[in-house]
């Protein structure tokens, strides 16, 4: 098999390259990573060779280009079928894959109030309205899955599905959002995941400074 090449952009910022990198490494999916860091909040101009949307994340599989983070989760999920990547009972996979589709094209007020900064001190800020609803409804969902399954993920294992939502648990986290213990028990269990601590550990060493904007 050809080789998997993920292209990512400042692991500090970029709340949509972390998903996919989250999801394969806590999968085990061996993927050579490249990283081109935003020369400006909009991104950078050496992203449109890559990608067709000029925007990373985009993965490349031999002639094959896949963008956009769920869509890379879900090839990679097709290549690896064994990887974990999504549960293994098909009603499970199908709210997976529901709440990631939810995570992608929602939550607009907490993404834009709230940018992902990994290097953040940590403190509250003032919230437009619709944050805390947004809020509400993720801790809402990230609660009702967990007593489902036990936890300590929101199906039992760590799964695409949790990569989807790992830069939220950082908005929630430096931003102070939450005080209630199961949402910061959940917190606590993707915090100290070994792919989640990787990343941080990446992001924190890293030397750039991006005007705040959503990546």
């Amino acid at each position: 098999m050809e080789k998997l090449v993920l292209y990512i952009a400042n692991k500090n910022y970029s709340s949509w390259s972390m998903r996919p990198w989250i999801a394969l490494t806590a999968a085990g999916i061996p993927f050579e990573e490249v990283l081109i860091p935003f020369e400006m909040a909009a991104g950078n101009p050496k992203f449109k060779p890559i990608s067709p949307t000029g925007r990373v994340p985009v993965l490349h599989h031999g002639d094959v280009r896949v963008w956009e983070s769920l869509a890379i989760i879900e090839y990679a999920a097709e290549l690896f079928p064994e990887s974990g990547l999504w549960p293994k009972a098909a009603a499970d996979r199908t709210i997976a894959r529901s709440i990631s589709m939810e995570m992608l094209s929602g939550f607009r007020a907490l993404r834009n109030a709230c940018p992902m900064n990994i290097r953040r001190p940590k403190g509250k800020i003032a919230l437009p309205d619709g944050v805390m609803d947004d809020v509400a409804r993720i801790s809402a969902i990230w609660r009702e899955l967990r007593q489902k399954s036990g936890g300590p993920y929101l199906f039992g294992a760590f799964s695409g599905a949790d990569a989807m939502f790992a830069p939220v648990v950082n908005r929630f986290d430096v931003y102070h959002l939450v005080d209630d213990r199961e949402t910061l028990d959940y917190m606590d269990a993707v915090k100290s995941h070994p792919a989640w601590l990787a990343w941080q550990e990446a992001a924190l060493k890293e030397p750039w400074i991006v005007e705040e904007d959503e990546a």
